[in-house]
């Protein structure tokens, strides 16, 4: 018996383009659906920024106040003043804290668990992280109100009786901890699996010959690390730094939780005074009126106009050298 083999059916014929490059329909199909994928993303970033600029120039319009140096928030009354003045210095403030607190923390876990834990120890460590990352905010919130707020009072009077001459840890009630500092450390314990989980990765990419070129020369295992790990991941410690500013910049239900907003600017951050951007949305936007609500979209537009300026100078960051660029962003 005659057994005839069926040769497999040719693969589709390819397409030269104009550069002389061949191309294959299933190429100009995954280009197509990544092109129109960004081009989606930037219909949707225009329409965002169009509803909250629309929205918010109804309200400045009207606004007897000046929209960027005023301190109090009263979009209700007649005439309406409102301000973002002590919005945007304690949104600000609580997430340079969360990052002066978290990003030290966060690299030093992600190191250890990269370089120097055993995998049996590494794995469990990974998880934990894991799981902060997914406990829901409003959780760390009354976690903050219910726990840390009473345990920071000995904190804060240690601060105030030490470093009160700093002027930034003086406090003229130290015993009411619901403040920008304990805002900041809240965010500092929200942030940490974003920039710890980010960060290991790309510990974990250096290239295993670089460490040992370095081990080989002598090197002991911090100078290892300091010459061959951290430079390499420069770039992406910066790019989990920047995401983790953006989760405190916009954090709303553990701040509100946690922080008793009030209109005064003050440079103590240990004083139970000041707010924050999302903080002051989600407080005022049931009781607000439509005028009200455009009001509070205006402090939104600033909230993202500046997670904007923050996301592109870290981009700038990043491109400002060639090593930091590329592969490594």
């Amino acid at each position: 018996m005659d057994i005839t083999t069926q040769s497999p059916a040719p693969p589709p014929p390819a397409e030269k383009t104009a550069g002389g490059t061949v191309t294959r329909p299933g190429d100009k199909i995954f280009s197509g659906l990544s092109r129109g994928s960004g081009i989606l993303l930037l219909v949707i970033m225009a329409a965002i920024a169009l509803f909250l600029t629309v929205r918010a120039v109804n309200a400045i319009s009207k606004d007897h106040g000046n929209f960027l140096t005023t301190f109090e928030w009263n979009a209700s009354a007649t005439p309406p003043v409102f301000g973002i003045a002590v919005l945007a210095y304690g949104t600000v403030v609580s997430s340079i804290i969360a990052l002066i607190l978290a990003v030290p923390v966060s690299v030093g876990i992600a190191l250890f668990i990269s370089h120097y834990a055993p995998r049996k120890l590494a794995t469990p460590i990974s998880f934990v992280i894991d799981l902060l990352a997914a406990v829901p905010s409003i959780i760390y919130g009354l976690w903050g109100a219910l726990f840390l707020v009473p345990h920071l009072v000995g904190l804060n009077k240690w601060l105030n009786e030490y470093l009160g001459w700093t002027v930034v840890f003086k406090s003229s009630n130290p015993e009411a901890a619901r403040s920008l500092f304990t805002v900041g450390i809240l965010l500092a314990i929200m942030i940490l699996p974003i920039i710890t989980n980010v960060s290991r990765e790309v510990f974990n990419q250096v290239p295993r010959m670089h460490e040992e070129a370095a081990l080989a020369l002598g090197a002991t295992r911090w100078e290892t690390i300091r010459l061959s790990v951290l430079p390499f991941a420069r770039s992406g410690i910066i790019s989990a730094t920047m995401l983790g500013l953006g989760r405190a910049l916009g954090e709303t239900m553990a701040v509100a939780t946690v922080l008793s907003a009030s209109p005064i600017l003050s440079i103590h951050i240990l004083d139970p005074v000041g707010g924050t951007f999302s903080q002051n949305i989600v407080a005022k936007f049931g009781e607000a009126d439509e005028f009200g609500r455009d009001a509070l979209i205006a402090s939104g537009l600033v909230l993202f106009v500046i997670t904007l300026l923050v996301n592109g100078a870290a981009r700038a960051i990043i491109a400002r050298r060639k090593e930091y660029s590329g592969a490594n962003a």
